[in-house]
C-alpha cells in the first residue's frame, strides 16, 4: 500500500489548486480516499466523529452483498444447464458461465454510473458521491441475467441522473437509486421485466438461458399454488430469477454482516418482516372464500419467496430513502412488507410487488418521521403544560 501512497502523493501537486489538472481534483480524491482514510474532517453539517467514512461504509455493504452475487452466478449457470437437459450440471462450470453473464453487467453498471458521477462531481467542484459503490452492484443483482447491455446502460443512466444528481446527489435522494433503474426498465421495456418471459442466447441459437425473478410467482397463475416452488426451494434459492434475489440463505448471510457491523436498522427488517407475514395472515384467511390463488400461499412462504428477503436486507433499509426516527423505522418497515405482500396477491399483472412497495415507502418516508416527529412534540408540550 506504501507503493500506491508513493504514487497519489507525486501526482498530488498536478491535481491541487493551482495545477494543471485542477478541474479534476474530484476524481483524484475519489481515488485517494477509497484506498487510504481521509486526512480531513468535515467542516459544516453532519459528519462522522471517527476513523470510518461513507466509503468504507459503502464497502461493507459490498462485502454483504457477496454471498448473494457469487450465488446468483452459480444458479445462472445451473439454471441455464438444465434448461439444456444436463441434469447435473458441474459447480465450477455453472460459476464460469453464471459469471461470463453477469460481470459484464458490473462492468457496464460501474462504468456508466461513476462516468456521470465523476462528470457531475467535475462540473459542481464537489467530491465523487460515495453511494454509488454499492448502487452500481445493486442495479445488476437485481435484473435478469440477460439483460441487454445497452438496456442496462439506459436504465443506469436514469437511476443516477433522474433518481439522485437532480436530487443534489448521494444524501439527497428520495427514492432508492437501484430500484428506481428497476422501476424505469418495467414500465419502458415491460416484456423484459415482466416476470413471464424467459430470457434465451447461447452464441446465437435459441436455447433456455434464464428467467426474471417473478417467474415462478407467474406460475401460479396459470397452474395453481402447487406450480410455486416449495418452501425450501424458495429459501435455498436454486430456482429460477433475477440474479440476486433468489437465495434467502445467501441474503440472510449478508443481513447478519450488516447488522453487527450496525449499518443496516434492524428495526426496518424486523417492521418489513412483521408487516409481510400480517399480510400474508390476512390473506390466508379469506383464502378459502376468494377466487385469487395467490391468498392460499402461507403467509411464511410469502416471506422467503420472490425478492422480499432480499428488499428487506438491501434495498428498504438505505439510510438516505428510508425513516430516519426510530418509531418511524419500524411503521417504515411494517407498511413496506405489508403494501408488497398486498400487491403481489392483488395485482395478477404484477405478481413481484416488493419494488413498487419500497418506492412508494421511499416517498412516503418524509411524512412519516413528520407525524412521528410532530406526535413527540406534542407529548412534550402537554407535560410541560402539566408540569
Amino acid at each position: 500500500m506504501k507503493l500506491f501512497k508513493n504514487i497519489l502523493n507525486s501526482v498530488k501537486p498536478h491535481f491541487e489548486k493551482g495545477g494543471k489538472l485542477e478541474k479534476l481534483y474530484p476524481a483524484y480524491d475519489a481515488f485517494e480516499t477509497f484506498l487510504f482514510v481521509p486526512d480531513h474532517t468535515s467542516h459544516t453539517g453532519a459528519h462522522m466523529r471517527d476513523a470510518i467514512d461513507l466509503k468504507r461504509t459503502m464497502f461493507t455493504v459490498v462485502l454483504a452483498l457477496i454471498p448473494a452475487l457469487i450465488f446468483g452466478m452459480w444458479n445462472t449457470g445451473y439454471q441455464h444447464f438444465l434448461a439444456l437437459g444436463i441434469t447435473e450440471p458441474d459447480c465450477v462450470e455453472s460459476l464460469i458461465y453464471g459469471a461470463t453473464k453477469i460481470l459484464p453487467m458490473i462492468i457496464v453498471s460501474y462504468g456508466v454510473g461513476l462516468g456521470i458521477e465523476f462528470a457531475f462531481a467535475i462540473s459542481r467542484g464537489h467530491s465523487v458521491n460515495e453511494g454509488y459503490l454499492v448502487t452500481g452492484l445493486l442495479i445488476p443483482m437485481i435484473m435478469p441475467a440477460d439483460l441487454p447491455l445497452w438496456m442496462l446502460a439506459v436504465a443506469v443512466v436514469f437511476a443516477v441522473v433522474i433518481g439522485k444528481e437532480v436530487f443534489g446527489g448521494t444524501g439527497m435522494n428520495i427514492l432508492n437509486p437501484a430500484l428506481t433503474a428497476r422501476a424505469f426498465l418495467f414500465f419502458a421495456y415491460p416484456t423484459m421485466m415482466s416476470g413471464d418471459k424467459v430470457w434465451i442466447s447461447l452464441g446465437g441459437e435459441q436455447a433456455v438461458d434464464g428467467f426474471s425473478g417473478a417467474t415462478p410467482l407467474a406460475n401460479a397463475i396459470e397452474g395453481g399454488v402447487n406450480a410455486i416452488p416449495s418452501i425450501m426451494e424458495s429459501f435455498i434459492g436454486i430456482i429460477p430469477g433475477s440474479i440476486a434475489e433468489t437465495s434467502g440463505v445467501a441474503i440472510l448471510i449478508g443481513a447478519a454482516l450488516l447488522l453487527i457491523s450496525g449499518i443496516a436498522s434492524w428495526r426496518v427488517m424486523i417492521g418489513m418482516l412483521l408487516g409481510g407475514y400480517a399480510m400474508g395472515l390476512i390473506f390466508n384467511g379469506f383464502a378459502d372464500s376468494a377466487d385469487n390463488l395467490y391468498m392460499a400461499v402461507p403467509a411464511i412462504h410469502q416471506i422467503v419467496m420472490g425478492g422480499f428477503l432480499f428488499g428487506m436486507v438491501f434495498m428498504a433499509t438505505d439510510p438516505v430513502s428510508a425513516a430516519q426516527t426510530n418509531k418511524g423505522k419500524w411503521i417504515y418497515g411494517f407498511l413496506t412488507g405489508l403494501l408488497a405482500i398486498l400487491i403481489r396477491v392483488v395485482n395478477p399483472a404484477y405478481p413481484e410487488g416488493v419494488m413498487m412497495a419500497i418506492l412508494f415507502m421511499n416517498v412516503m418516508a418524509p411524512l412519516v418521521d413528520h407525524y412521528v416527529v410532530s406526535a413527540n412534540i406534542n407529548r412534550r408540550m402537554k407535560r410541560v403544560k402539566t408540569a
